[in-house]
């Protein structure tokens, strides 16, 4: 299998991609590009996959920069890339630094690539549940207005994820997101009895316009129910399966 990044033209100026899971060199449950740091593939399989991955883009493998992913509101500003054994805990990263290439991991949450490329300036996020509730999208944004961007300038992709028809929650979790707002009812339609089907990708999307977001695009695909493309953490737990791999979303200044 060939790499196959989906793109979105909302970030065409610049080189990005939200990688599935085929063409890298991960077997069993993780093949094939698993590009996740903290699982337990195999070290130097996940290395490849990565530098497949940045290669593609036009990065040199080195250059391709990850974090410690914790399901926070944490944002960090890159100025050098950091070494692999010194990720930061934290769900977004943004930066001005040109020839660095910013990766997150997903299977299931929603990875958001922003740019403005005006001012130079480009994040990636990780938005779980929690970081979204938290509020991981108007922080990324708000670092990204403090290296010199105008919100009404940036363009953010919202890529693969766990989609509403296939993210069935329990009336605690609707009950905490109501809890922050009352209109997040929105987000939140009729599942079976004592549950609902929520709307992550939907949820973010307009914390983006919330935030005053220039461009939100969301790529039309579901993490869980195509299982030949991409990994889910959801669709491996439901099915009893063991551990398995994530797949990267990338983006990067040349």
């Amino acid at each position: 299998m060939t790499l196959a990044p989906l793109t979105d033209p909302s970030l065409d100026a610049l080189p990005h991609g939200f990688f599935t899971r085929a063409g890298g060199v991960s077997r069993g449950a993780f093949a094939s590009l698993n590009c996740s740091l903290s699982g337990r593939d195999d070290p130097e399989a996940v290395a490849e996959n990565r530098a497949r991955a940045a290669r593609s883009l036009g990065f040199a493998p080195d250059r391709l920069v990850g974090l410690f992913q914790v399901h926070s509101a944490e944002v960090v500003v890159l100025q050098e890339p950091w070494a692999t054994g010194a990720r930061p805990k934290a769900d977004a990263m943004v930066t001005r630094r040109r020839g660095v290439l910013l990766g997150i991991v997903t299977a299931d949450c929603a990875p958001i690539l922003f740019a403005d490329v005006e001012a130079g300036v480009i994040g990636a996020a990780h938005a779980g549940w929690r970081g979204a509730l938290a509020g991981i999208v108007g922080a990324t944004v708000a670092a990204m207005e403090r290296l010199g961007a105008r919100r009404e300038r940036i363009a953010a992709v919202i890529g693969p994820s766990i989609r509403q028809a296939s993210y069935e929650v329990d009336a605690a979790f609707r009950t905490r997101f109501l809890e922050a707002d009352p209109g997040n009812a929105r987000f939140f339609s009729p599942g079976r009895p004592g549950h609902a089907q929520f709307d992550l990708a939907g949820f973010c999307a307009a914390a983006l316009a919330s935030a005053g977001v220039g461009t939100v695009a969301v790529v039309a695909a579901d993490t869980f129910a195509e299982a030949e493309r991409f990994f889910s953490y959801r669709r491996a737990t439901l099915a009893g399966e063991g551990p398995i791999g994530h797949q990267l979303s990338a983006i990067g200044l040349p």
